[in-house]
């Protein structure tokens, strides 16, 4: 059953839910309302956040169409709690629209005030449940890393168990280190929603080492297809409705869930706040298991190559600085020396313009190449005088200069006048011979 008042008032934050999924078309807003509805029902505070930028339409579901949303807050038209829709059993909805990505994105300055704004209002609640917007959106994934717990919807059809795959890869990668939970929704009865989700999580678990938790399922009804239809929540229905009584069912599986998980120190706002005033995120979890955002790799590298060029410029006297900043590019290229490495210094070496050197300055540079090819290769790197045999062999593959023995053969003219003088039915022993008694008898 759902946790007492008692222990409700010594919460200090609330137990934050983030309803997401890997595609459209999953019933994510479908499920996120009629959840926030049955916990209100049931006596608890609950936020429900829209923020599906692209279609926010909680509000839809119940008929509803507000004329001041998120975004007017963050344009300061209005106070934060100006926005709150109440719905039926007190739920009390924010409208998102446009005005969730505004918050993740704007600088920290900017965002203060609106965050302060939000971390009084949501201490108010039991729960905040956001209805995240689907598929991989930056703002989704913040969403997702904000709550404390993730409900990953799917369905039957395997294009949503692909989308709902490539959903937890992306947060693997991101750095999430919770365990999702999954909902199937749409399900034709137990058994069928066990297989989705163990053809799921096999996946997961065999590919990204990733283990899912089973939230429960929704099955398939007219009764809930209709509800959409009509713009009004099966949640509203008589407590004996079968299509009611899932998500009471569902509620009390979800405070199972989050009894079995710490409490969060910090809400949603102080994540906000955290990504806005840090972006630049290490890819590694807090002490206590936080989820964290770390930034693209190749956008961070881009980044920080573009801060050591503008010192580089600013300081175009302090050698000791480019020499310091090459050494180190290297020996990070050293740590994992392979072919693609090999690569990388040829094409940066190829890049760099020498028509700019002198040529005393050039014929230096070509020495200490070549010094330095002789180490790695020392066959190579030798050239052919006062070499031996050994020494002399060519690279594999290549074809040797054809050149005549006189040490054998004597001078050349001679043996083109000896084989003249040879008749034609002779053999090559024979000839061999005859020119060797010839140069044995000086002839």
């Amino acid at each position: 059953m759902t946790d007492s008042l008692s222990t409700r008032q010594h919460q200090s934050q609330p137990r934050t839910l983030a309803i997401t999924g890997g595609k459209g078309g999953v019933g994510k807003t479908s499920v996120a309302l009629n959840l926030s509805l049955t916990l209100a029902r049931e006596g608890h505070r609950v936020l429900l956040l829209d923020a599906d930028t692209d279609l926010a339409n909680v509000s839809i579901m119940l008929g509803r169409y507000p004329t001041r949303t998120l975004a007017n807050v963050m344009a300061g038209e209005c106070a934060l709690r100006d926005v709150i829709m109440e719905a039926e059993w007190g739920l009390h909805i924010v409208p998102g629209a446009s005005g969730v990505e505004q918050c993740v994105d704007m600088a920290a300055d900017e965002s203060l005030r609106m965050l302060r704004a939000l971390s009084r209002l949501e201490k108010d609640y039991d729960y905040v449940i956001t209805d995240t917007a689907s598929g991989l959106q930056k703002t989704g994934m913040h969403m997702i890393a904000a709550a404390e717990l993730a409900c990953l919807v799917v369905t039957p059809d395997p294009a949503s168990l692909t989308d709902a795959f490539s959903l937890i890869k992306l947060l693997v990668r991101r750095g999430y280190r919770r365990t999702p939970s999954v909902l199937v929704n749409m399900a034709q009865g137990a058994s069928q929603a066990r297989s989705v989700f163990q053809r799921l999580e096999a996946a997961a678990q065999r590919h990204l080492g990733v283990k899912l938790h089973y939230l429960g399922a929704i099955w398939r009804d007219e009764t809930l297809r209709q509800s959409v239809l009509n713009q009004r929540p099966v949640a509203l229905m008589h407590p004996s409705d079968p299509s009611c009584r899932q998500f009471r069912t569902l509620c009390d599986m979800l405070n199972v869930r989050l009894r079995q998980l710490p409490p969060r120190k910090a809400g949603i706002a102080a994540y906000w706040h955290r990504v806005s005033t840090a972006p630049v995120v290490p890819a590694t979890a807090s002490a206590n298991n936080e989820p964290v955002s770390p930034p693209d790799p190749a956008a961070e590298c881009k980044r920080l190559i573009a801060e050591i060029g503008k010192v580089l410029e600013q300081n175009l006297d302090a050698s000791l600085l480019r020499y310091e900043a090459f050494n180190g590019f290297f020996a990070l290229l050293g740590r994992t020396i392979d072919a693609d490495t090999i690569e990388i210094i040829q094409t940066g070496m190829a890049s760099l313009d020498w028509e700019r050197l002198e040529k005393e300055q050039r014929v230096h540079l070509a020495t200490h190449l070549h010094h330095i090819a002789s180490q790695i290769d020392p066959q190579s790197g030798q050239n052919s005088s006062g070499q031996s045999n050994a020494q002399k062999k060519e690279a594999p593959g290549k074809e040797r200069e054809p050149y005549y023995d006189r040490i054998s053969f004597g001078d050349q003219s001679r043996l083109v006048r000896a084989l003249r003088e040879q008749p034609s039915d002779i053999s090559l022993d024979q000839l061999l011979r005859s020119l060797a008694d010839t140069d044995r008898n000086g002839s």
